[in-house]
């Protein structure tokens, strides 16, 4: 199996690689939205997150990657075996999946082999506690992503119908990705994706060369390419680990929490969704910087992803979200 792509290896594209690593900080931010141009390395930059960190403890044999014999759900019918190291999970959700493979169903195979009535763990169950890749999310259908929607903000799949109630753990980092020229996501939608991010292909030639010369590199001689960069990959997930423990002490200063409000009332956001979002990825930040108290810095560099997806339409204002977004903090913060 080939190693991924080292996630500090990617040119340019710090907005997305900073929009993943906060959510690998504090998952409860609610998932990553990225669109933009094919072959800017979007699906690249999630596998190359996952294998950056460590590998998650699980019972070998357990369907939803239980860390605790208590956690693995009664319906599992696997013999568990002893404690063992896995890969951070990444599992993608293709085109046209149905609402049971999303969910999982009654197992036919037992149903009709035993007369059974036994569950068949769906694509959440695989994804808890790792990451579930949607690669052109904008073409699934809207009810599958309101679902996958429901599940990772509450973290519990729920399925009740063909006679089965079940209930396990789906905790996942939800990350989308598409082409704004094949059609958008409903307004509903995207304001419930904790981060947007729109990526473009590199218009600086150098950047561009340093692309072409990095990948050729990998494909030549991926081992020699890894030890390169592994120091720098150790360096991030080090970076990852001392933030995730440091984050419940991150203060949260009054005025910042004023500061979230007053952007999001300046922008327009309906709901509060856009104030904790703005407050959640600052904390990641400041967590990821050593930094013991949110500052506007760090609302400034979080403002474009936890907000351009939450402005309301402007068909007078022919501006980019960030440019909106720069002007709107220049106007209420001064």
């Amino acid at each position: 199996m080939t190693a991924a792509f080292p996630f500090s290896a990617i040119v340019g594209q710090d907005d997305m690689k900073r929009a993943m690593i906060l959510t690998a900080i504090e998952p409860g931010l609610g998932g990553v939205l990225v669109f933009g141009d094919r072959g800017t390395g979007k699906s690249t930059a999630v596998r190359a997150l996952a294998a950056l960190l460590p590998p998650i403890r699980m019972i070998d044999g357990s369907p939803i990657n239980a860390e605790r014999p208590e956690d693995t759900p009664d319906w599992s019918t696997a013999p568990l075996g002893e404690m063992v190291e896995r890969p951070t999970p990444v599992v993608d959700l293709p085109l046209g999946v149905t609402e049971d493979r999303v969910t999982g169903a009654l197992d036919i195979e037992r149903a009709l082999t035993l007369g059974e009535k036994a569950f068949q763990p769906g694509l959440l169950a695989r994804a808890n506690r790792g990451y579930l890749y949607i690669d052109e999310v904008n073409l699934l259908e809207d009810h599958i992503v309101d679902l996958l929607l429901d599940v990772a903000q509450s973290g519990e799949n729920v399925v009740e119908r063909e006679g089965l109630s079940i209930r396990h753990a789906a905790r996942f980092v939800l990350v989308g990705s598409g082409n704004p020229e094949e059609g958008e996501l409903r307004p509903q939608l995207l304001d419930r994706f904790g981060l947007s991010v729109e990526v473009r292909s590199p218009q600086n030639i150098e950047e561009r060369i340093e692309v072409i010369r990095r990948r050729d590199a990998y494909e030549r001689d991926t081992e020699a390419f890894m030890v390169t960069w592994q120091a720098e990959d150790a360096l991030i997930r080090d970076r990852i680990l001392a933030a995730r423990s440091a984050l419940r002490t991150v203060q949260s200063p009054d005025e910042v929490l004023r500061d979230c409000a007053t952007l999001c009332i300046a922008i327009g956001a309906d709901g509060l969704r856009g104030e904790l979002t703005l407050l959640r990825a600052a904390r990641a930040l400041a967590a990821y910087e050593s930094d013991a108290a949110v500052t506007r810095a760090h609302l400034t560099q979080v403002a474009p992803l936890a907000l351009s997806h939450r402005l309301r339409r402007d068909p007078l204002d022919e501006a980019g979200s960030a440019t909106r977004i720069a002007r709107a903090m220049a106007e209420v913060w001064g």
